[in-house]
Order: C-alpha cells, then structure tokens, then sequence
C-alpha cells in the first residue's frame, strides 16, 4: 500500500498508511462558518472497500490471538495520546462541522470516556464456569471476537460517534474499517494516525471514506461479519434491513423527536436553561436535542416569556468564538432543509415566535458573511398533526405543545414513533417516578435535558429509533462485538461405559 501524503485532500486509510486508493471521486469538504471548500474528500469505491476489510481481515487471526491485556494496553496508549490531542481533535471538527469549540471539546471527552471503558476489557471477556455440571463434566462460556467488523457514522459527531464503537470493538479482539461521513472527515484520519502511534498492528482499523457506494459495499461483503450505523431512521431501516439479508449482526441506530415534558411545579430558571442549551447547542444537529418543549397546565406562561427572550439573545457566532453558544449549520443542503421546515411550521399554522431566518451572517464574525448561518426558531401552539412534529428536523428548531396534565404529557409522547430520549422536569418525587416507568423511550432525563448514558451504560432508543437488539458502547456493546461460546469437557476416566442413546441430563 504506497503512502499518500496530500493534505488538501482526504482520502483512505488502509493497512497504516494514508492511500488514495483507486476511487476517482471527490466531495468538497466546507468550512461552515465561511462557506468555503477547505479541501476535498475522496470517495471510496467498492475495490477500496475490498482492500480495506482484506487488510482487516488478514490482520484479523493475531489480533484477536493478542491477550487482552495486551490490546489493553494499546488502548491505555491510545487514551494517553488522546488526551494530549484532544484540543486539536476538537479544532479539527469546528472547522468541519461548524459546531462551537466547547461543545467540540465535550464532545471528545465523551470519546474518551468509551477508550477508558475498553481498556477494562480483560474484565468485560471474562465467562461463566460451573464445575460438576453434571458427574465428571464440566461447563463455562466464553466470548470471542467476530472478525472484521465496520462502522457507519454520521457527520454530527465525527469522534465521539466513531468512539462509541471501535474501541470496544477491537479490545475485543476483532479488526474494524470505519466508513465516517463525508462531510467532516478528517478526525477519521487523525484518529487513525493516533492508533499507529499507540502500537496498533496494521490492518487492525483503517478507514474509507465515502458515500452510498461504500456503504453498500460493505453491507454485502461476505467477510463483514456485524455493522454498526448512526444516522437518520429511513438509512437506519435500510441498514439492517441489508445486512441481516447478508447474514451480518447489525446495530442500527435511528433518528429521534425528543420531548422534554415541563411541569408546572419546575424550576422555571432551570428549565429554560435547559431548553436554549439542549434545543439550540450544536444548532440542534443531534440526535438527543431537544425538539420539542411539552408544557403542562399554565407552566408556558411563565415558560415562553423568558424563553422567547433567551432565544433572541442568543450567542450565534463563529465556532471558534469561546463566546459563541451555537455555530453554523453544517451544509447548504442541511440549511435549505431546515428553512423548508420553518415555512412548512408556518404554513400549517403555527404560531412562529421567534425566526431564525432572519439572522444575518454577518453578526457571526469577520469572514462569516457567505458562511452556512440561521438563529434559533421558536413555536408555540404545535399539534401532533403537524410535520415539524412529526418529522426530524435535525436543526435549530423548537416546537412548543400545549398539553393540560400530567397524563396527557405521557400519552403524547409514548404515541410518537420515535423513541430515542425524552426528558422530565418537576420538583415531585411521584412525578418523576411514575414517568420514569411509563414512558416508551430509551433514554430517560429527569431534570437532565441531554441524558446520554456514560461509557459504561450503553446509549440506545425504543421503537423506530433504533434497529437490533443491543445498544451501542458499555456492556451491551462487547456483546455485540463478540459471540458466546460454551464448553463443556469430560475426560475419559470419568466417561461411563456403552453408548448414550437419550438426551444428557445432569446425573
């Protein structure tokens, strides 16, 4: 594999090096904030896809023969480095994806926090045994990797997402090609360049960039053996409809409509607190946002006052800004998809009560003026009919629904198809409890806006926010990355006489 050092392009990564492969098309790569083409990505095809889970698959039998304590090992490497990178990581995803510095920087951490979990990962293989199962026999499990295994992530997280599934899949013994979006690339590569220097054999992870065609190309290659995906829910269906018709273990996780239920007996400071940092940070672009402010009883006269205020006043500015509160959109398309919502909210008869179209570019900084910019959107008096109900906006847009009680608030809820996370704010003990064990969502928030499981948790939705049966990182995600095995043994000096023609029992 020859070295392929253009930086103003973004290409593969395979067997340790950076190749250009033999694909012949590019994707501009934006900066948001100004609305330049930084550099190119080049689009992997299927015969990188190939060359890619061939290296994987060659340096498959003696990673997973390494000790775990050993991959640990490089994995405690990989996380020291890591934390001396962390600000150039989240430099680099700023400049790609628009997202403000701090919130780039939180997102890193939260990557960080999964490579600290994989590096427990001598504990997490341990199995079960059972001596004396039966007379002379004995039982234990074990878990062994799958083989080559790949990554499909989205552009709103390019480290943390990424994170969430490597470093538990190759502590466990497996080797990984990840295909991360083509609109923010580069920390694919950066990470990738890290792991070599944390003594990660070659061909253990390596990285194609691409679109469409790379991902099919995975989907059906017969030497993936399990593909995990974040994105949008129709790809997310796609994906796992795909790969479990080509025999791959599949996680797919889906898109959302959070809802954050807000009691009359709420602290109002807190929750609007909430509500601006969890609807509008990273412009709304995550898959946890909060898009959806269910207000019970009279809370929204005293909720929408102050909450119209704080999303006028709120601090659009270049990522780079540490005063900044929320950057650019990330795309011309995904800005054009958002302002498309906006009218369709107005046309079906919501109440707009603040327009994020109407912010100009040039209050984001020197140099913002063509960058990809909208401020945060406000409506009041949405109904379940409407689409910017319905529908993921994946944007800087906040639908506020009226509801008269405690009961009503759930209902609506639990009958969306989405099912990812939702939040509750209250001062009452019952309140939150009783939400807790009723509500039909994934992840549960009480007094929490965002609440995404920590490393050691696992992070999944319910209904059609997530296809498969384990959720990705903590426990459930070295299940996924790994197949149980169980044996059981029995030596010769303990083997009864004749042969057995009835199912064994325990004697």
């Amino acid at each position: 594999m020859q070295a392929y050092s253009d930086r103003t392009e973004v290409a593969q990564y395979i067997h340790g090096v950076r190749t250009a492969g033999t694909a012949t098309r590019t994707q501009d790569v934006f900066n948001p904030a100004t609305g330049e083409v930084a550099r190119q990505v080049r689009l992997g095809n299927v015969a990188d896809v190939d060359a890619a889970v061939a290296s994987a698959q060659a340096a498959f039998p003696a990673w997973s023969d390494t000790p775990p304590i050993r991959r640990a090992r490089v994995m405690f490497k990989f996380l020291e480095l890591l934390n001396l990178h962390k600000d150039e990581l989240a430099r680099i995803i700023t400049a790609e994806h628009g997202k403000v510095f701090t919130d780039a920087q939180g997102e890193v951490s939260r990557g960080i926090d999964i490579v600290e979990f994989a590096c427990g990962i001598p504990q997490l293989l341990k199995g079960d045994f059972t001596d004396q199962v039966s007379t002379g026999i004995d039982n234990w499990t074990l878990r062994q990797p799958l083989g080559v295994v790949a990554g499909i992530t989205p552009f709103n997280f390019p480290v943390m997402v990424p994170m969430w599934m490597f470093p538990v899949a190759i502590a466990a013994g497996n080797t990984f090609v990840l295909k991360p979006s083509p609109i923010d690339p580069s920390a694919s590569l950066f990470m990738a360049d890290l792991l070599k220097q944390a003594g990660l054999p070659d061909g253990v992870f390596n990285v194609v960039q691409g679109d469409k065609e790379a991902v099919d190309a995975l989907l059906v290659h017969p030497h993936v053996k399990a593909i995990s995906f974040v994105g949008s829910t129709p790809i997310a269906n796609y994906i796992y409809e795909t790969g479990a018709h080509h025999g791959k273990r599949v996680q797919a996780l889906g898109g959302a409509k959070n809802h954050m239920v807000i009691m009359p007996d709420a602290d109002i400071e807190q929750v609007v607190d909430a509500l601006i940092g969890a609807g509008f940070g990273s412009a709304g672009e995550r898959c946890m946002a909060i898009s959806v402010a269910v207000l019970v009883g009279d809370v929204a006269d005293k909720v929408l006052p102050k909450l119209i205020e704080r999303t006028k006043t709120l601090k659009v500015l270049n990522g780079m800004n540490l005063a900044a509160e929320m950057g650019p959109i990330v795309t011309p398309a995904a800005h054009a998809r958002i302002t498309g919502y906006i009218e369709q909210g107005v046309k079906e008869g919501a109440q707009m009560l603040v327009d994020g179209r109407d912010f100009s570019s040039a209050a984001a900084g020197e140099g913002c003026e063509t960058g990809f910019w909208m401020g945060g959107t406000l409506f009041d008096h949405v109904t379940p009919e409407m689409r910017i109900y319905k529908e993921e906006i994946f944007g800087p847009v906040l639908a506020c629904v009226r509801v008269p009680d405690f009961g009503t608030a759930v209902q609506l809820v639990n009958d969306h198809e989405f099912g990812n996370g939702v939040a509750c704010f209250t001062r009452d003990g019952n309140v939150a409890r009783e939400f807790s064990r009723r509500i039909q969502v994934g992840m549960v928030g009480i007094n929490v806006p965002i609440p995404v499981p920590m490393a050691w948790h696992g992070f999944g939705g319910w209904k059609r926010s997530l296809f498969g049966d384990m959720h990705a990182y903590g426990e459930e995600g070295v299940r996924f990355y790994t197949k149980q095995k169980s044996i059981m043994q029995r030596w010769p000096e303990s083997t009864p006489k004749g042969a057995e023609f009835v199912m064994p029992t325990a004697k």
